[in-house]
């Protein structure tokens, strides 16, 4: 894509047979203070889950289609095939040839990207709300079938291996901590291997790989369909009816077992980077499974410890001792704590001097999760909400609404409810002072965590 689109695409991510309703889940405006998003669900006699989610703010449409195959369950021997899928899906369709598909949206006045994360690969445009009609058949014809051959694999395979080299392999600290860090801290191969893909298994890629990779994955039985913004409900389902509705569904493999052990020791890792002129620290903990209680106290010890310059972590490492110029952290780091299905990892990091001592910042970064194992009062949890809860509502009301098509596809991939998005502030507002303080002791705990430290081999000139 033209680096001008993919400037402004990165913007808007930062602000993520006849048919027959199976479930119909409405949500009418609500007239209090918590904003309410409308959502409509239901699903196609194909399996394919549909989302509408209409706004008239603005007169634009986002369509968002969200595979469930992401990088967690990709073959064993073909690591990185997800996401050199992702690439194979803009090499053409149909009765779209090789980069058209990316023409139609851009003459159209919109943008597109797609990416492929953890649990699911998705595709996404945003377009003036009149040319809505012509992406859901775009969408569809690809999904239909793709133009699969020796030539588009080569291409992107060299696209992909290019894209390592410079984001990963070339770069000073690449792939430190996103990339590296799962690798490290899980046990199960399908949550600890290289996601960005060896070399060796990208080349040794084939065209029956790829074609058995699109049947299989690439059907609308594992699929989800969410359209937000400017349009007329009962206009798209028809015309979802009319593009999507034929595509004939696929006999999906069993999912692998994705979980992990518990963890009992702390594990410590050094990583050499012969490309980086300081130290860097990147400290992990294993989440609790997820829509647990502890899932949301987490999601709030996130806001007290890293999120903000107002966090524990931040002003003791920056404001306080001046380690650090900042401290970057997170559930999910290619995400956020709403869009995975599978073990995750709350995680920080920060660079610091090649003069200050590690067990400096360690026995800072203790200290502070002392101080919460010990408790926080509830003050501490109502301002964490409220930072959740703008937080959220940015996400779900900025980017032309793409995180709220975000949420909504992935709370229909992973969990069958498209509606749960009206849920999660009232599930935060659950957590007392009391499951903080639980959850602290059982998941801050030292021996759950796994520390990778960055060695930088280039010399720092004076």
């Amino acid at each position: 894509m033209k680096k001008s689109y993919l400037s402004l695409i990165l913007l808007l991510l930062v602000l993520a047979s006849c048919s027959q309703v199976t479930e119909v889940q409405e949500v009418e405006e609500d007239t209090s203070a918590e904003f309410t998003v409308p959502v409509e669900y239901y699903k196609l006699d194909n399996g394919l889950k549909v989302i509408l989610s209409p706004d008239k703010t603005a007169p634009t449409a986002i369509v968002a289609v969200y595979y469930n195959i992401g990088f967690r369950i990709e073959p064993r021997d073909r690591t990185g095939f997800a996401h050199l899928f992702e690439h194979m899906m803009f090499q053409g369709s149909k009765n779209l040839g090789k980069m058209e598909f990316i023409k139609l949206v851009q003459q159209n006045g919109g943008v597109l990207n797609g990416s492929t994360r953890f649990d699911f690969t998705n595709y996404f445009e945003i377009v003036p709300s009149h040319k809505l009609e012509t992406m859901l058949w775009a969408e569809a014809d690809r999904m239909k079938g793709l133009d699969i051959t020796q030539e588009n694999l080569t291409n992107q395979q060299g696209v992909v291996k290019n894209e390592v080299k410079v984001n990963v392999l070339n770069q000073p600290y690449g792939g430190f901590p996103w990339l590296d860090m799962p690798q490290y801290a899980n046990e199960n191969w399908y949550n600890a291997h290289n996601f960005y893909g060896d070399v060796e298994d990208l080349d040794a890629a084939n065209l029956e790989d790829v074609q058995k990779f699109f049947d299989t994955y690439y059907a609308p039985n594992n699929a989800a369909l969410a359209v937000v913004g400017d349009f007329e409900t009962e206009e798209v389902k028809q015309w979802i009816e009319k593009y999507f509705a034929p595509i004939p569904s696929s006999e999906l493999p069993a999912l692998p077992d994705i979980s992990e052990p518990k963890q009992t020791q702390e594990k410590k890792f050094v990583k050499d980077d012969a490309l980086a002129n300081k130290p860097a620290i990147a400290v992990a903990y294993k989440m609790p499974k997820k829509n647990t209680p502890e899932y949301y106290a987490m999601g709030l010890l996130d806001q007290i410890l890293v999120q903000g310059d107002n966090s524990l972590l931040t002003r003791e490492l920056v404001k306080d001792k001046g380690y650090t110029s900042s401290v970057s952290g997170g559930i999910n780091y290619l995400g956020n704590m709403f869009n995975y299905n599978g073990p995750m990892l709350w995680m920080f990091n920060l660079t610091y001097d090649n003069d200050t001592p590690q067990d400096s910042i360690m026995a800072s970064v203790d200290q502070v999760i002392s101080n919460v194992t010990d408790g926080v009062s509830q003050e501490m949890i109502d301002q964490a909400i409220v930072k959740m809860r703008s937080q959220l509502y940015d996400n779900i009301g900025g980017s032309f609404g793409l995180g709220r098509a975000d949420l909504l596809a992935s709370f229909a991939l992973f969990e069958d409810n498209p509606a749960k998005i009206n849920e999660l502030e009232s599930e935060f507002k659950k957590v007392t002072p009391e499951l903080i303080k639980k959850t602290a002791e059982e998941y801050l705990r030292s021996t759950n965590r796994t520390i990778l430290t960055v060695n930088p081999l280039a010399k720092t000139e004076k």
